[in-house]
């Protein structure tokens, strides 16, 4: 999930400007895998210094602490040192109190960790002779590994039980106070690493076209050009001396795995001086939880919920007479029934003769799997690995609304199938500004058409993608897609009719240029008569349409072979790899996205259905479910996520209740009795 990164290097390979260029340039690669905060910790003979602050690393290099820890480090210095840095987007533990950022302290153990370890309270209650201190996941992994070596374990023996006990995903890089090595070890491969032949250094980062890009870099000419930049496989581990250079590589998995070394610990430990500010920053103001409010809410879910009970609906699905551009037949079926067609698949023999062109027999990865850590594109991942052989590279696009509970997903496949996850991150912070700001101008004058804006930011991921693809030279992407969900009441609330094209099961992402045209000149109308709207956000919102409706989108859809089956996905999900479920939902769909529970939250509140009622119909038509349970699926999902729209409330920085009540204000598409 986050970037790290390091150097090795000897004093005698560089100059103290070359060493702060490399650990600056090194930081700013990193920044693109999270920007919430930024830290380094720096070994040198005598001593570990550690600093760390809650902001972006743009703006981390630029801190006097920072400057005149590297170059104090270089200087006192006598013939080696080693640099190791920490870009964050936060998981486990609020970034505003800085002790739960990276570089974490430990017991004497000093390091970095991208990932998320999702079971790390079940293993504080498993060791209760382990006190925690802090908020965040990686502390249970450093208090186990040092549990291991003061009980005599090996080194490497001491990462190969920590890890065996650990679930979800974990790349790590450890200074000791008592071991002169850098240890690197990863379960999931999202580490790479640069040698020097000579020993004279070594450098490593959580994605190869980091290091592609730093050896390019002018400032160092000076080392060698002629290195080898190579994968730290997933369940492997490395020991980096860093007096000498050399390295003992090892496995994490497998009781008959020990490697013999001549590492052990030390009686002279060195001093860990923490120059890290532990100040509280920017404290999030969470909004307390109002009973009282929430009886009120659902009070007033269930007097509109009668009322909505009363709406005709088609006799074949369950669409009611608010859907947008709806009609229906004298038998009393609605023209989305009429003109659905049904989705056609390629068939699972197209998917493998396609798969066996793409499969590489060297090891490298053969494909990119967008993955959302959504139930779709989680069986998705599942399938290319289990069942097609294939080794992809998962791409997740973090525009600061996927949830802890996805991201917690996410580790869980990607740690069990050992796979390498490249995230790219927004800058969250300002992603949030812009849908709080976009939200507030849309409370000036609620309207169903411009809720889309709210979810504007989450389009660039197309565009990553296609970046992604050219920097990895993968041959294809795969999307999980599921393509019953379309929703197409989304433009048609702008005064946009359904085609054909968008009331089939296959995925399509253009629309006609008048189409277009009509769209944005909704928009701008909307724009003119609410100026709140003109903000900073444009440039955002109009960068996610030309992600969504004009970039290639030339890319494998899983689904389009393999026929979607909602308890397939579900059973594999639950059985294989202990997939979570969101507390305040019974349903798998949508429970990773923050943005949903607010959204059809509106939608249902005013035109009486959600996404979910279209969704179901889908299902409908496709004959795998009936109309009798579609009615009975629908009710029990469009019940609104109270919980969930008090996490968005509080995550983008607006009064939930405040949101709520604006929301049941609206004047409605159904009559109210």
């Amino acid at each position: 999930m986050c970037g790290i990164f390091g150097i090795i290097i000897k004093k005698s390979a560089v100059t103290a400007t070359t060493l702060q260029e490399a650990t600056d340039t090194l930081l700013l690669l990193s920044q693109s895998r999270g920007k919430e905060s930024s830290g380094i910790m720096l070994r040198t003979n005598n001593s570990i210094a550690v600093y760390k602050e809650p902001v972006e690393a743009s703006r981390f290099i630029r801190e006097k602490t920072y400057q005149d820890m590297l170059h104090d480090a270089y200087t006192q210095s006598a013939d080696s040192l080693a640099v190791v840095g920490h870009a964050r987007l936060v998981t486990n533990g609020d970034e505003s109190y800085n002790y739960n950022n990276q570089p974490v302290v430990r017991d004497g153990i000093v390091g970095v960790h991208n990932g998320i370890i999702v079971n790390d309270q079940v293993l504080w209650s498993r060791h209760g002779e382990l006190l925690r201190s802090y908020d965040v996941d990686t502390e249970i992994l450093f208090a186990l590994v040092r549990e291991r070596m003061n009980q005599g374990y090996q080194l490497q023996d001491s990462l190969r039980s920590a890890f065996n006990e650990i679930q979800g995903t974990a790349s790590i890089a450890l200074f000791f106070n008592d071991v002169p090595v850098l240890a690197l070890a990863t379960n999931n491969g999202s580490l790479y690493l640069a040698e020097d032949p000579g020993n004279n250094f070594h450098v490593f980062a959580s994605e190869k076209i980091f290091l592609t890009k730093f050896f390019t870099r002018p400032a160092f000419a000076i080392l060698p050009k002629r290195v080898t930049i190579t994968q730290v496989s997933s369940g492997h581990g490395k020991l980096i001396n860093l007096s000498q250079g050399n390295i003992d590589s090892f496995l994490l998995e497998g009781k008959d795995a020990h490697v013999k070394s001549a590492v052990g610990l030390t009686e002279n430990k060195i001093p860990i001086h923490d120059l890290a500010s532990q100040h509280v920053r920017s404290v999030r103001n969470n909004t307390p939880y109002n009973p009282s409010f929430f009886v009120a809410c659902e009070h007033e879910f269930e007097k509109n919920k009668e009322e909505i009970k009363r709406l005709r609906r088609c006799t074949k699905c369950v669409l009611p007479e608010t859907m947008t551009f709806i009609t229906f037949d004298e038998a009393g079926v609605c023209n989305y029934c009429r003109t659905y067609l049904k989705v056609q698949h390629k068939g699972e023999v197209a998917l493998r003769e396609r798969t066996d062109r793409l499969r590489r027999s060297d090891g490298r990865p053969d494909c990119l799997a967008a993955f959302s850590g959504g139930r779709d594109s989680s069986y998705g991942l599942h399938y290319l690995v289990k069942e097609l052989g294939l080794h992809p590279i998962t791409y997740t696009y973090d525009w600061g609304i996927i949830t802890d509970l996805a991201r917690r997903n996410q580790a869980r496949l990607c740690g069990k199938l050992g796979l390498e996850h490249i995230l790219v991150s927004a800058d969250i912070r300002k992603k949030r500004n812009n849908i709080k700001k976009n939200i507030e101008a849309w409370f000036r004058q609620p309207d169903l058409g411009l809720v889309p804006l709210f979810m504007a930011g989450d389009k660039q991921f197309f565009y990553y993608a296609n970046q992604l693809q050219k920097q990895t030279q993968v041959p294809t992407i795969f999307f999980s897609f599921n393509p019953l969900e379309k929703t197409e009441f989304k433009t048609g609330f702008c005064g946009i009719p359904p085609t054909i094209e968008e009331n089939t099961g296959n995925k399509t992402y253009r629309i006609s240029l008048g189409r277009y045209l009509k769209m944005a000149q909704y928009y701008l109308k909307h724009f003119v008569v609410n100026p709140s709207y003109i903000n900073n956000s444009l440039f955002d919102t109009a960068a996610a349409y030309v992600s969504y409706y004009m970039i290639p989108h030339n890319y494998t859809y899983f689904y389009d072979y393999i026929p979607w089956d909602e308890k397939t996905i579900e059973d594999t999900l639950m059985n294989e790899y202990d997939w979570e479920l969101a507390p305040d939902s019974t349903s798998t769909w949508r429970i990773g996205d923050g943005t949903a529970a607010f959204y059809n939250f509106i939608y249902y509140t005013v035109a009486g259905f959600t996404e979910n009622d279209t969704f179901r119909s889908n299902q409908i038509r496709e004959g795998m479910i009936t109309r009798e349970e579609g009615m009975r699926l629908v009710e029990r999902d469009n019940r609104p996520r109270f919980d969930s729209i008090r996490w968005y409330g509080d995550t983008i920085g607006i009064d939930h209740e405040h949101a709520v009540k604006i929301i049941q204000n609206m004047p409605k598409l159904y009559p109210m009795y």
